[in-house]
């Protein structure tokens, strides 16, 4: 089941601040996995709000209960060569995933990369689709996870657990007016799972594996 938006915005017009209901709601939650895959690089250079990617099987398992849009969650990231795991604190800050550039955040740490003891969850939003304003010819799902990281995840393990959907694809006729749309989703994100039954799925199962 896909959703294919042709709808032009030129500027964000006033947004609801949260998205979905007190509780998440079928089909969510929604778990997906897989190892990241290199996207059209353009999250850090255009956007400056960095992406993961995930492959197109992770996709794939997911796709019946998923339209195209912007959806929000959790985030992981596990990297298999991390000796050792530290404790640390997170705030909203924006985060690096696929590419090697950052953005300005608050936070970063190193837990996220570890091996030996669950890796950090971070919040996320996830664009699921064409990317009309860039007229994509494939289908992707770019994650991007609200946290500040100092190395690419190429190759590593992205596991996501998507709680709710915040809006359809659109296009645009300006770029500014894309990122802003894309700040506005972040602030839908963290806002909505600031509520207990979305917060509780930071300690997923899907999560806790090593």
């Amino acid at each position: 089941m896909t959703t294919d938006s042709t709808t032009i915005r030129t500027t964000s017009s006033t947004r609801p601040k949260i998205a979905g209901g007190p509780s998440p709601e079928k089909p969510f939650p929604i778990k997906m996995s897989g190892t990241v895959i290199k996207g059209f690089g353009r999250g850090s250079k255009d956007l400056g709000i960095p992406t993961a990617n995930l492959p197109e099987d992770a996709m794939e398992t997911q796709e019946q209960h998923m339209v195209t849009g912007i959806y929000y969650g959790w985030a992981q990231v596990v990297v298999k060569n991390k000796p050792d795991c530290t404790s640390t604190t997170t705030d909203k800050s924006t985060e690096e995933a696929t590419e090697t550039e950052t953005v300005e955040s608050d936070s970063s740490s190193t837990s996220s990369l570890a091996t030996h003891c669950p890796a950090t969850v971070y919040p996320m939003v996830m664009s699921l689709g064409w990317n009309p304003f860039y007229k994509n010819e494939k289908k992707s799902a770019e994650v991007h996870i609200m946290h500040n990281f100092h190395r690419d995840f190429y190759g590593d393990e992205l596991r996501v657990v998507v709680l709710g959907y915040i809006r359809p694809e659109l296009d645009y006729t300006t770029l500014e007016a894309l990122i802003e749309d894309i700040n506005i989703d972040i602030e839908v994100a963290h806002r909505s799972l600031e509520r207990p039954d979305y917060s509780i799925f930071k300690e997923d199962p899907i999560f806790l594996q090593l």
